[in-house]
């Protein structure tokens, strides 16, 4: 194998794994934002209980 055969080699080898790299960044990204989206929707949830519950107790007080 010749040295430019070589240098092609491990120029594919580190395209290949900057590409790889690359995906696991996005993949990790795209994970993260489920969870901010599913911890926002949990604090949503609670927000709107807690409404609710101060208006039933509101309720109370007002008859």
């Amino acid at each position: 194998m010749g040295m430019k055969d070589q240098f092609q080699d491990k120029s594919e080898r580190m395209q290949q794994q900057a590409k790889e790299k690359m995906e696991q960044a996005k993949e990790q990204l795209q994970q993260r934002g489920q969870r901010g989206q599913q911890r926002d929707e949990t604090e949503t949830e609670r927000e709107r209980l807690r409404r609710e519950e101060e208006e039933r107790l509101n309720e109370d007080y007002d008859v």
